[in-house]
């Protein structure tokens, strides 16, 4: 259980961010806690759980392939064959692990928005739906029509602005030939499939 005031457990966050990844990194997570925290205003949801789930989504992004796969194993998590080839998608539920070892966070939405907040996944809950899109989205992403227009969906509905950022993200994987991981399909076409429903 996290004991002391959520202002020191931000600064021991900030203080091992600037150990471990490289200062643009750090700028980026700091642009998706506030984003997040913004989205979470904006959606009626806990911005404290925002923040710390934001700031510590990419605490593994730096961790090298083999330790990434070494860890994912260790914890038992599924390793898909294109984690295999591409084991920084691993990164993602690995800095849940580390938000977890390294910090005692232990708030089991937060560490769920740490670990889907690249490839997502089904039926996600919308705290993880806002670090979904505060990673994609957030103003150091870009300033095109097609960003902006996802982050006003952003703020309208949840589960739409998620599978319109995904059809975005996998039509840059296509353009650029890379492979596709089967939960970011998954997620993309619960989403869909949920904001028809609701529509």
């Amino acid at each position: 259980m996290i004991t002391q005031p959520q202002g020191v457990l931000r600064q021991q966050v900030l203080t091992w961010l600037n150990s471990n990844v490289p200062s643009p990194r750090v700028a980026h997570s700091l642009r998706v806690e506030a984003m997040a925290i913004e989205l979470a205003q904006h959606h009626g949801l806990d911005r404290e759980q925002a923040a710390q789930a934001g700031l510590m989504h990419d605490l593994a992004k730096y961790f090298k392939p083999e330790a990434l796969l070494a860890m994912a194993r260790g914890a038992g998590l599924p390793i898909d064959p294109v984690d295999e080839a591409n084991p920084h998608l691993l990164h993602a539920d690995i800095s849940a692990l580390v938000a977890r070892r390294q910090f005692g966070v232990d708030d089991a939405a937060i560490l769920a928005a740490i670990a889907n907040h690249t490839l997502g996944r089904p039926a996600m809950d919308d705290l993880s739906c806002i670090v979904f899109l505060a990673d994609s989205l957030e103003p150091g992403r870009g300033q095109t029509p097609k960003l902006n227009h996802l982050r006003q969906l952003s703020d309208q509905n949840l589960a739409i602005a998620v599978y319109h950022t995904c059809d975005h993200t996998l039509a840059g994987l296509i353009d650029k030939g890379r492979t596709i991981h089967p939960r970011a399909v998954l997620t993309r076409n619960w989403f869909l499939a949920s904001s028809r429903s609701t529509s």
